[in-house]
């Protein structure tokens, strides 16, 4: 029994997941949806594209991606990624005065 919770243990420590980041248009002219926004999804940009309605519907446009460790399970946060931690770290740098 103590072999098979180690086992599952051992799983969850090296749990990682794939983050995208992408550009979300109306694929239809339509004045509400005009602009484009911007989506942070652990959904790759061709599932969240199938889960929408497909490319008739909208267009996706991907501009990054980056691995996080751990699982999304019980609705955590998404990572930062590495752009927003360089862009903290060089905004407040430690022992600024």
């Amino acid at each position: 029994m103590i072999k098979i919770f180690l086992l599952f243990l051992s799983f969850n420590l090296f749990a990682e997941y794939r983050v995208y980041q992408y550009y979300v248009k109306s694929a239809q002219t339509l004045p509400q949806d005009a602009n484009a926004y911007l989506v942070t999804s652990s959904l790759s940009p061709q599932s969240y594209l199938a889960y929408h309605g497909g490319k008739s519907a909208m267009n996706v446009n991907l501009l990054r991606t980056w691995m996080c460790p751990g699982f999304t399970g019980k609705k955590r946060k998404i990572c930062e990624g590495p752009y927003e931690k360089s862009l903290a770290t060089n905004t407040n740098p430690e022992g600024a005065k």
